[in-house]
């Protein structure tokens, strides 16, 4: 009878056991490398929405970054005043990130495309993202 129990209480713990291995659903919190790929990847994604405040908000305040958002911003609403259709895609892919303490430098391979009045603009190429922690979140700067 014993063993019966001995056996029943081993299976319930190796069942436990067991289910422990998959998705316990805790969240573990990001690591500085997954945010700054995050806001990289999230800047772009609201450069391709055309939601300029969001894609703003990714940039350190009055940095090069900032102000080439706000540029590529000027440029849509010009183009937008002769054209009914304008789109804009960004993709970046992110090669390597190296963090110093609350600063972070990305490599990668950026595609950028713009179409307007049935002209196409692209360009593409290897590039150096740079981005400053502040507070809690990271920002790029340059």
């Amino acid at each position: 009878m014993k063993r019966k129990y001995f056996l029943v209480v081993l299976f319930l713990v190796l069942a436990m056991f067991l289910s422990g291995c998959g998705s316990s659903g805790i969240v573990t919190p990001a690591t500085d490398e997954a945010k700054i790929k995050s806001v990289i990847n999230e800047f772009c994604l609201a450069i391709n929405d055309q939601d300029w405040s969001k894609a703003k908000s990714y940039c350190v305040y009055g940095s090069e970054e900032y102000y080439k958002a706000c540029y590529i911003e000027d440029m849509f609403n010009t183009y937008h005043l002769y054209c009914n259709l304008v789109t804009i895609n960004f993709y970046i892919d992110i090669y390597n990130v190296n963090i110093y303490g609350n600063y972070s430098e990305v490599y990668g391979y950026l595609t950028m495309g713009m179409s307007a009045c049935g002209q196409f603009y692209s360009d593409s190429g290897y590039f150096w993202q740079y981005l400053q922690k502040v507070g809690n979140t990271w920002k790029i700067y340059e």
